[in-house]
């Protein structure tokens, strides 16, 4: 699989990261994004008339969307990640694929505005980035609840891999984690998952300040 990648883009890493913990080698193609835009020149247009990336090529299959990539990967090296126990089960994690769409547009708009100043009202987009934060709070916490660690199952899932990136990169767009602390324990619960791998500003578990108030062997 070739894999059109920017090292920084969160939507990306997503693909890096669900390849890792499913080992599948990715065949990885650089892309100038910033300060180059090569995703707006001829050749990657050519692929990809929307103009983004990532771009995932096997064989004569083309993926654009990161959703249909991560479901593709999963598909072909690593079933489980598709949360297809039950019928209930895959359609979460097909509602989770959906939320993870508006944590791009609002996380992921606010970290562009303020890291590469793309034009973008700044406070709306941390606005919206911190009611989808208070979503998923609430939906994990209920999680807890109920015995389980992640937000489709009591196992990772694709749908926190399509969640993850842009939440973890909060900050980056000006928007604290501070105030939820069960997103910070699902986070913690992936970054010890074997085979994670890091992005820059994602960074592994042992490199986190320890959570004072986490329970006795919980990550």
């Amino acid at each position: 699989m070739k894999l059109y990648d920017y090292i920084l883009s969160p939507s990306c890493y997503k693909v890096r990261l669900m390849a890792a913990l499913a080992g599948v080698k990715l065949d990885i193609r650089p892309v100038d994004f910033h300060p180059g835009a090569e995703h707006k020149g001829t050749e990657l247009l050519s692929l990809n008339p929307a103009g983004s990336i990532p771009i995932l090529e096997d064989g004569d299959l083309l993926l654009t969307e990161s959703a249909a990539i991560l479901v593709y990967v999963a598909a072909k090296a690593a079933p489980e990640w598709l949360g297809s126990a039950s019928p209930g089960e895959a359609a979460r994690v097909q509602q989770w694929l959906s939320f993870s769409g508006r944590l791009t547009a609002s996380l992921g708009g606010a970290r562009l505005t303020e890291m590469l100043l793309r034009p973008g009202d700044i406070g709306a987009l941390q606005t919206q980035g911190v009611l989808a934060l208070r979503e998923l709070e609430a939906a994990l916490v209920e999680q807890r609840l109920r015995g389980m660690r992640f937000l489709a199952a009591n196992r990772p899932t694709i749908a926190d891999i399509a969640c993850f990136p842009y939440v973890a990169l909060a900050p980056d767009g000006g928007v604290s984690l501070d105030p939820y602390p069960a997103i910070r324990l699902w986070s913690r619960a992936l970054r010890g998952l074997d085979r994670f791998i890091e992005m820059p500003g994602i960074h592994r578990l042992h490199e986190l300040r320890p959570e004072p108030y986490i329970e006795q062997g919980e990550a």
